[in-house]
């Protein structure tokens, strides 16, 4: 069956993903992101991005306090799938938005890969990003290996059937493409692999959630920085990026904002 098609315009999302950095003292570079935002309007299309910061845990209410009245969204690194229990050092989904979080990203490789997280753990946190009232980012990708031996666009498949939830929709899930080979590495790949991967993803979506998932933004992310992004970024079917260590820096970040179409 043909997927139904849509028009509608859809809004970019350039999110910043800290990592396991900053400390209070980097909220000056949120508030720089800040201060610096409404004059950036005029630059972009008609559909400027959506800006997101995903701050480590301890400064997610604080950053929430810095950036209240401004367009920035927060959104927190992960949570658990529960709501509540005896599970030392998670946050639930609710605690995050609590917090001031409005997404969640599951699924990282980095959570993959230092936590063992399979499919069927990242759907559920997905789920439970949903049951709070969160954006789930949910992220795949291939590692170095999978990718040499062709394996690319498989995995990419397997992980979005078993990691999105059924009930997803365009409103409340992202899908971020991020090659873990290209994660902090400086490496990136061709824009040709990029483009295919995206198209793949898009189809896989639209087969699976009709017109959501033909609106659903996918964000490319992998060693995007200020001198590649405008590339990227206008790429077809790339909705966005999610950023690592460039996010950390106001200016870069805001130079990868300003790429984008």
């Amino acid at each position: 069956m043909t997927p139904p098609m849509t028009t509608t315009p859809i809004r970019p999302l350039v999110a910043g993903n800290w990592k396991m950095n900053g400390l209070a003292a980097a909220l000056a570079e949120a508030a720089a992101v800040r201060d610096a935002l409404p004059a950036l309007g005029a630059g972009n299309s008609d559909v400027p991005p959506d800006v997101m910061i995903c701050p480590p845990a301890t400064l997610l209410a604080q950053m929430a306090y810095a950036t209240r009245g401004s367009p920035i969204l927060l959104g927190a690194q992960d949570c658990h799938w529960a709501a509540s229990g005896a599970h030392t050092g998670d946050i639930s989904a609710e605690m995050a938005k609590d917090a001031g979080a409005s997404a969640v990203i599951v699924g990282h490789s980095e959570r993959r890969a230092d936590h063992g997280e399979l499919d069927r753990v990242v759907r559920a946190k997905a789920e439970a990003a949903h049951r709070a009232g969160l954006i789930a980012i949910v992220c795949v990708g291939e590692t170095k290996g999978e990718r040499l031996a062709g394996l690319t666009l498989d995995v990419v498949a397997r992980q979005l059937e078993a990691s999105l939830p059924d009930a997803a929709s365009d409103a409340e899930t992202v899908v971020a493409y991020e090659p873990v080979w290209a994660i902090g590495t400086g490496l990136t790949p061709s824009n040709a692999d990029v483009a295919a991967v995206h198209a793949a993803i898009r189809k896989a979506l639209a087969a699976r959630f009709a017109a959501a998932g033909l609106r659903m933004r996918i964000l490319y992310g992998g060693s995007v920085k200020p001198d590649n992004a405008a590339e990227l970024l206008s790429l077809p079917e790339v909705n966005g990026a999610l950023v690592g260590g460039a996010s950390l820096k106001a200016a870069d970040f805001l130079a990868i904002i300003r790429a984008t179409p």
